[in-house]
C-alpha cells in the first residue's frame, strides 16, 4: 500500500477491506487522491491528510489533476475533516 494510502485509511479509521465511499459522489472509491497534485507545485510535502481525498474513478477522471478544480476538492474535503 503507497504511503498517502496509509497516511488517508489511518487518518478516517478504515481498513484494507472496508467500503470506502467517494468524497463527491458517494461510489466506492478507488483512488486516495493528490488535491494539490505533485507535479502541480504547492506544498513541499503532498501526503498530508488535508492534501489526499478518496475518489471513484469517475470523479477522479472529471475532476482530478484538473487545475481549475483544485479549490472545489479542497472545500469538500476539508467539510469532510470537519466533521470529524
Amino acid at each position: 500500500m503507497k504511503k498517502h494510502t496509509k497516511i488517508y485509511f489511518q487518518h478516517f479509521g478504515y481498513g484494507e477491506q472496508d467500503f470506502i465511499p467517494c468524497e463527491l459522489c458517494g461510489a466506492r472509491a478507488v483512488d486516495i487522491h493528490h488535491i494539490d497534485a505533485r507535479g502541480m507545485g504547492g506544498a513541499e510535502d503532498k501526503d498530508t491528510i488535508e492534501n489526499l481525498m478518496a475518489l471513484c474513478r469517475k470523479c477522479h477522471i472529471i475532476y482530478g489533476d484538473i487545475k481549475n478544480q483544485v479549490q472545489f476538492l479542497k472545500h469538500i474535503h476539508l467539510k469532510k475533516i470537519a466533521k470529524q
